[in-house]
């Protein structure tokens, strides 16, 4: 990448020379007394059309034992008995022990119809 330095008086008298070398992948660097203080760089283009939802569906599985409760010195290293905050001055309890879902991730949905372009779900 070629990096160009310029003065301010030079930038504003050939703005568009300066324009066209950043569109060809290049950077300004602006300076004021010879000291960089600005630099002129392209900026990255917007995607026009979303991403994919599910592009790697089927690749990745969990497996069923990634649900299997964890060994107690594991779970005392995530909660600790001296840093438990007593149940009357917490809202909701807390889990020590992750939910099992009602099917594995990862499995592709069987006859699931793909959204139309355009939508999320």
């Amino acid at each position: 990448m070629v990096m160009i330095k310029a003065n301010v008086f030079e930038v504003k008298a050939r703005l568009s020379h300066y324009l066209a070398a950043v569109e060809r992948g290049e950077r300004v660097v602006i300076c004021k007394r010879n000291q960089p203080v600005a630099e002129l760089r392209a900026i990255g283009v917007e995607r026009s059309v979303p991403r994919p939802v599910g592009g790697a569906a089927g690749e990745v599985v969990v497996p069923a034992s990634f649900f299997d409760t964890l060994p107690e010195d594991v779970l005392n290293t995530f909660y600790p008995a001296d840093e438990v905050v007593p149940l009357r001055r917490r809202q909701t309890p807390v889990a020590r022990v992750a939910e099992r879902p009602e099917k594995p991730f990862g499995t592709p949905r069987r006859g699931a119809a793909a959204p139309p372009p355009g939508k999320r779900r």
